[in-house]
């Protein structure tokens, strides 16, 4: 029978509780017979004790009952399942390297959030890499409608039927833009121009006579201007003359705006065209709008000019600038002229 003992040994070393007992060899093979239940006399069912997918197994735990051979005690004290902390110490690894990868993605998370506040909160000029050259626009202040007198209604009020601004006309004048010098000749007297003044704005002497004839034919109230020169040397004018209805402005606009180049030429521009890249989003809905600018070839210096009628109150726009007139500072000046008036 010794010959069938002798090859478990191998068996036995592979087994995990070998590493807790220094018992013989042969032992080892009891503790994992499976025929521990037959009678321990029989020394064949020892023999037949491996279990050759034991190693796959490492955790069987039918090991203690073994303790049924009388002679040997000490292997039914010594349980292999106790001697096997791996399982759950790899665990504890895996658990502890989740955590530790959560509270990364956790931390990215919150710095990628904060970053993209950050940048959401701030001007793509001030991002590196992402500055966009200026377009030419100018810097205004903040734009402010004058208070409505107690009661009345706006221009475009339904109660409005004449279409009036109640508003004192001064304060609906565009302000100059930051950085430009104004021009003292608008002021006028307590912010009121003087018709003379406006009528010097055209070319021909025939034609503001005649411009003359039609604002008292019309019943022109008053006119407040403003004029300034902005570094770039463009020299801006705008008027707003006041009539008693919107019905009188209209009539006056149309004398003064033809369809393809305005009736009456203004100083330093004889041949225009409709400014048809004027951009119909910086139109404003309730308000008439014809732009011009002059045509090639012109003089030292080009100019834009532009009519706009808002209810009882007709405004032009003058934009004249050496070498060429820029068209973003005139589409700017148009449409907030124009805010203002709605």
């Amino acid at each position: 029978m010794e010959p069938e003992v002798a090859p478990v040994a191998p068996v036995a070393s592979e087994a995990p509780a070998a590493s807790v007992d220094a018992e013989p060899p042969a032992v080892p093979a009891v503790a994992e017979s499976p025929a521990a239940s037959e009678p321990p006399a029989a020394p064949a069912v020892v023999a037949e004790a491996p279990v050759v997918p034991a190693p796959t197994a490492p955790t069987a735990p039918t090991a203690p009952t073994a303790p049924t051979a009388p002679t040997e005690p000490p292997l039914a004290s010594a349980p292999a399942p106790e001697a096997q902390p791996t399982a759950p110490r790899k665990d504890r690894r895996v658990l502890r390297a989740v955590l530790r990868w959560g509270a990364a993605v956790v931390v990215f998370a919150v710095v990628g959030a904060g970053t993209a506040y950050g940048i959401s909160g701030m001007k793509r000029s001030d991002v590196p890499g992402l500055g966009t050259a200026s377009d030419g626009r100018w810097a205004f202040p903040t734009l402010t409608k004058p208070p409505l007198p107690a009661g009345s209604p706006g221009p475009f009020a339904t109660a409005n039927a004449a279409g009036a601004h109640f508003a004192d006309l001064r304060a609906l004048l565009l302000p100059a833009p930051k950085g430009a010098v104004g021009d003292k000749a608008f002021d006028g007297t307590d912010g009121w121009l003087a018709t003379k003044v406006f009528l010097a704005e055209f070319s021909a002497a025939d034609d503001r006579t005649e411009i003359a004839q039609k604002l008292t034919d019309q019943g022109l109230r008053h006119i407040a201007a403003r004029g300034w020169t902005t570094p770039d040397g463009t020299h801006t004018r705008i008027y707003l003359l006041q009539f008693d209805t919107a019905t009188v402005a209209d009539e006056v606009s149309k004398g003064l705006a033809g369809y393809a180049a305005p009736t009456y030429p203004v100083r330093g521009a004889d041949g225009y065209e409709s400014d048809d890249d004027f951009p119909d989003a910086a139109k404003i809905t309730n308000v008439s709008l014809q732009p011009y600018v002059e045509t090639k070839p012109y003089g030292a210096e080009q100019v834009r000019l532009g009519f706009v009628t808002a209810g009882d109150t007709l405004a032009m726009i003058v934009q004249s600038k050496k070498g060429q007139a820029d068209a973003v500072p005139f589409q700017q000046t148009v449409t907030l002229q124009s805010e203002l008036l709605d």
